[in-house]
């Protein structure tokens, strides 16, 4: 069997916690190692609300892979090329977001699977198998195997249809972007309000259901993160690279003001 190391996807199967670190701010290839050494499981490189190119994505995401850290990159549309030239450039996953119907997520499947699950289209040697050709039933296989599909669940309509978008074959998880949520609930910025704790369960019920791994975004207060990972939620976006960086800058700045 090919060997194909997803540290996400390890981490998920074994019902841990699985920890993202969104990438706003990073152009470099050292992000990777950086963040595995902070704690994280997998980089969310972010091509919906960033102005990074496909470029800049694979070769962040190649050398994450080296570092022992899934590079998952969200994609900005539902388009095929969008996916596929992540994917054959060296990411690990795939997040799609504002998907509303299992419709969709039949169509993200489509996109990201290699037949008989999808209709990927097959290139030559791939980074993820370090560029060794092994027949290609067998790559086929185990990439699809070893991929990670996500999609987003961001309305009230996506959790209406949680159930029928979680059992849709080929998708691995559902992650509800909260932020979205509550704006499109007319509740914005209230990650704790009652209707988002029941958006949250009847995602995670219906993950259940469907043996997929259910994800949170959006929510970064400890209080609110430990109600939503009690309930269950195990893929986590823990905070973004520009958030992290403030943080520790408003704290250093604050730090030497006060000596004087």
């Amino acid at each position: 069997m090919i060997e194909i190391r997803n540290h996400a996807l390890e981490r998920l199967r074994a019902g841990e916690l699985s920890l993202g670190v969104g990438l706003r701010q990073a152009r470099t290839v050292d992000i990777g190692k950086a963040m595995k050494t902070a704690g994280f499981d997998w980089l969310f490189i972010d091509m919906e609300h960033n102005a990074m190119d496909v470029d800049m994505a694979v070769q962040i995401s190649i050398a994450a892979q080296d570092a022992g850290i899934t590079p998952i990159v969200r994609v900005p549309g539902f388009q095929h090329f969008h996916a596929t030239r992540v994917l054959d450039g060296g990411a690990q996953g795939i997040v799609v977001p504002h998907v509303d119907d299992p419709e969709t997520a039949a169509q993200m499947v489509s996109n990201v699977r290699y037949p008989p699950l999808g209709h990927r289209s097959v290139t030559g040697a791939l980074p993820q198998l370090n560029f060794v050709s092994h027949p290609m039933a067998e790559t086929a296989e185990a990439v699809n195997r070893e991929t990670l599909l996500v999609l987003m669940l961001e309305t009230p309509t996506a959790i209406a249809n949680a159930d029928a978008i979680a059992a849709v074959p080929g998708v691995d998880a559902l992650l509800i972007g909260t932020s979205d949520l509550t704006m499109e609930m007319g509740i914005p910025g209230q990650f704790d309000h009652p209707d988002v704790i029941a958006a949250y369960d009847t995602m995670i019920a219906a993950c259940r259901r469907h043996g997929k791994h259910p994800g949170m975004g959006g929510v970064y207060d400890p209080a609110v993160m430990q109600r939503y990972i009690s309930m269950g939620a195990r893929l986590i976006l823990s905070g973004n690279d520009f958030a992290f960086l403030m943080a520790g800058a408003r704290a250093q700045a604050s730090a030497v003001r006060a000596m004087s």
